[in-house]
């Protein structure tokens, strides 16, 4: 299964998102840089800062886009995960 990260916000969530791709590696996934290649899309991003969660908004809606695209009507063929770090 292909996997991307997209990391949004402080240093933290980078340091978060690089151990959860330590994970991904560990149980043979693997890892895409290119969104439009990725079956699972993992968002990591911050819930605390007003500004964060606008892009963590469009973000999430730019990779829907990449969804309807790759998808075509297969609803279980995508997934979008998001995860907030709210200790930002």
């Amino acid at each position: 299964m292909k996997i991307g990260f997209i990391s949004l916000g402080c240093s933290k969530n980078l340091v978060d998102t690089e151990m959860m791709i330590g994970l991904a590696k560990e149980n043979n996934l693997e890892i895409v840089n290119d969104e439009k290649e990725a079956e699972i899309i993992v968002i990591n991003t911050c819930g605390f800062i007003e500004s964060a969660k606008e892009e963590a908004i469009n973000t999430i809606l730019e990779m829907a886009e990449y969804k309807k695209k790759k998808c075509k009507g297969n609803f279980n063929c995508w997934a979008i995960i998001i995860w907030q770090n709210h200790f930002c």
